[in-house]
């Protein structure tokens, strides 16, 4: 029984996934994870995953660079408010970002809407806007 859950990727040990949300963004895609731990306490799990191809042609390899954070219930205010310091930092630095060089596709796998870009919309110094809803 052992061998066929390592071979399914499976774990006993694997905490409970209740909401999953990822968001595409380049060559990266982040998961933002709800887990539930032993206790019935729920916490988010968020990991980043980059794409990596080594070599050319046939010689190519994909791998998956990822990286995790765990957030837990007691830190959700300080963490938004640590992240919502970063964004008002960038944007009173760099201006808003307005979507210049981003996908606009609307995708119902992640919930995420992207708002239609306007002609006029391009950056005219090379600005950078962070709009994220929590």
């Amino acid at each position: 029984m052992e061998e066929f859950k390592k071979k399914n990727g499976m774990d006993m040990g694997d905490k409970e996934i209740v909401f999953s949300q990822s968001i595409k963004a380049g060559k990266r895609i982040y998961y933002l994870d709800v887990k539930k731990n032993r206790k019935d306490e729920m916490f988010i799990a968020i990991t980043e995953s980059k794409k990596i191809v080594t070599g050319e042609g046939d010689d190519s390899q994909v791998s998956f660079e990822k990286h995790k954070i765990f957030l837990y219930k007691e830190d959700f205010d300080k963490f938004m408010t640590g992240l919502q310091h970063a964004i008002d930092y960038i944007q009173e630095q760099q201006g808003p970002y307005n979507g210049y060089g981003s996908e606009k596709k609307n995708s119902e796998s992640t919930g995420i809407d992207a708002a239609p870009k306007e002609e006029n919309d391009a950056p005219a110094n090379g600005e950078i806007k962070i709009d994220i809803d929590f």
